[in-house]
């Protein structure tokens, strides 16, 4: 049986012992008013009540003396249900318990499976990602592959309250960006775009949130491990940015990450990020001037 039917067979005996008591608490009830009423008859008699009137009233007592013992074998008739539905109550309630341990098992057993594969495929998309980034490294001549100053790795959900933004300021800034939204085609594959982006960007931009960080945020995880791969070939490529997130959040995710200096949207709008951005690119020289 699942576990849904175990939970319906307790639900139902639950409903079963609810109804017994129920009715045992009516007999009981009226027991204690065929009591009472015996006590009433029984102090009605005196030393002045004929004989006539006290064999009336005897015979009353005995009439709800019989009734009562009837009554109270109903009663005893319940508790006896009660028991016997209690028991089969328990005894259901520990086989729930055990189906209940073996499906989180199941599903442990089947999240620890998802786990690995969704790692395999990150170490996957890393190994395409090196091997793209030496492919790149021997074939930069070519002037039809296509570079770019800045990748933008952030989580969907920022795109609106943010990312569009920022994106739109490098662009007036005249910075070509690597964005998915514009770089993206129907039916290209988008593991192998984000790698030639990767590979063809010479800075990472890094908006850190707590929807990039969320622990089934898969792909930003594997994004910032392809930068990270990067930045062990090319040197200094990873430009945090942090929006909406404490440094606290960010320590717990990656220590690494957190030690780089990072703007924040904090203190700092989309076009302030975006020009501090700009100043990477401009030559020492006419910084200088």
């Amino acid at each position: 049986m699942s576990v849904d039917q175990y939970q319906r067979a307790v639900n139902g005996l639950d409903k079963e012992i609810a109804d017994l008591e129920k009715k045992k608490a009516a007999k009981d009830k009226e027991i204690a008013t065929l009591q009472s009423k015996i006590v009433s008859i029984e102090k009605s008699i005196n030393k002045n009540t004929s004989q006539s009137m006290l064999n009336s009233k005897r015979k009353q007592i005995a009439s709800c003396e019989s009734d009562m013992a009837k009554k109270s074998k109903d009663s005893a008739d319940f508790g006896k249900k009660i028991a016997d539905k209690r028991k089969k109550r328990a005894d259901a309630y520990l086989k729930l318990q055990k189906e209940q341990q073996n499906e989180q098992k199941k599903q442990n057993k089947a999240n620890q499976k998802l786990k690995v594969s969704y790692e395999n495929r990150i170490s996957e998309l890393q190994q395409q990602l090196a091997q793209s980034v030496v492919v790149t490294r021997h074939t930069s001549q070519d002037l039809n592959e296509e570079e770019y100053d800045v990748f933008v790795s952030h989580a969907w959900e920022d795109k609106e309250d943010f990312v569009d933004e920022f994106v739109e300021e490098l662009k007036k800034q005249g910075l070509k960006v690597w964005y998915d939204t514009n770089k993206l085609k129907w039916g290209d594959s988008m593991r192998e775009k984000i790698d030639k982006g990767l590979a063809k960007s010479r800075y990472g931009v890094v908006v850190l949130s707590p929807n990039y960080i969320a622990e089934h945020k898969y792909w930003t995880k594997a994004e910032l491990d392809g930068l990270f791969q990067v930045e062990s070939i090319n040197g200094k490529t990873i430009l945090p940015i942090w929006h909406n997130l404490t440094k606290k959040q960010v320590v717990e995710y990656s220590p690494i990450i957190a030690n780089r200096k990072a703007m924040t949207t904090a203190s700092m709008t989309a076009e302030e990020i975006a020009a501090e951005l700009k100043e990477l690119f401009v030559p020492e020289s006419a910084e200088e001037n």
